[in-house]
């Protein structure tokens, strides 16, 4: 359903068994993705949870406006913010892939008062060297003109083809074409301005403030994706209080390719609540 978040409506579906809950966990997908993904993910969560899964701005069927600010780091933690709002009740865990990882780990550390837990899979705390973040940037405005310029066809096809997703060339052909399906709905302009205004070159360095974060917090990476694996190894000395899950045989998107093994580590976690 459409909900309205300050100047913007933003899609979500919400599971609850109706009984009292310990809890909320909203979910945030990646780049290109939308709330589709979690869905071979939400039934085998721990049903004691309400939880809300969310098309971040531009994409899915939420709003994809014109204005680039909407999209910006401030911007995503005041309709962050908002959502919680909304709908908190009681325990607020954050869950994001990738992207949304990112999102919610910027939110950890601009309002870690309102959270109980964070998940975060395949997430990065942004890049340190100012000239690396420049030329990230750069990049990622060519990747933003190029996804306005070509068909939406080529753009998901180029996407799905980089390097760090190639193990998802594993999965079984329905899936896989479920998946670049899924991301084929996305609009253009909303793909393009998150890359402008929410890139990891434009995103905030987080990584010597992660020690704001005093919630339980729970990293999760593919033990074939060396370069996340190795940045939340990094990540993990500065939470107080954190956990690093690796799935074996498992890429950038873990919870695409071994979801099982996903549910499995985030019940573990949640068991403590």
């Amino acid at each position: 359903m459409l909900i309205k978040i300050s100047t913007i409506s933003l899609n979500i579906e919400v599971y609850s068994s109706g009984k009292k809950s310990p809890g909320i966990i909203f979910f945030f997908h990646g780049f290109t993705g939308s709330l589709e993904d979690w869905k071979q993910i939400i039934p085998s969560i721990d049903p004691r949870f309400k939880i809300i899964s969310v098309d971040l701005i531009g994409h899915g069927k939420s709003d994809s406006p014109n204005d680039v600010s909407l999209y910006s780091a401030k911007a995503l933690v005041e309709q962050t913010s908002e959502l919680i709002k909304k709908f908190g009740e009681g325990k607020i865990i954050l869950s994001g892939y990738s992207m949304g990882a990112r999102a919610a780990l910027l939110f950890a550390v601009k309002h870690p008062e309102m959270l109980e837990g964070l998940i975060l899979e395949s997430a990065s705390a942004g890049i340190k060297e100012k000239s690396l973040r420049i030329e990230r940037a750069k990049s990622d405005q060519h990747l933003a003109e190029y996804i306005e310029s070509h068909p939406i066809e080529e753009f998901v096809d180029y996407w799905m083809n980089m390097d760090l997703f190639d193990s998802q060339k594993n999965l079984p052909k329905e899936k896989f074409a479920s998946i670049r399906n899924s991301k084929l709905k996305n609009s253009q302009t909303g793909l393009a301005n998150s890359l402008r205004g929410f890139s990891t070159g434009k995103m905030p360095f987080l990584y010597d403030k992660i020690t704001k974060v005093k919630c339980r917090t729970l990293l999760i990476t593919g033990e074939l994706d060396k370069k996340y694996t190795l940045i939340n190894s990094e990540m993990l000395k500065k939470f107080p209080a954190a956990d690093h899950q690796i799935i074996k045989n498992a890429g950038h998107n873990t919870h695409l390719e071994k979801p099982k093994d996903f549910a499995r580590i985030l019940n573990s976690f949640l068991s403590a609540y």
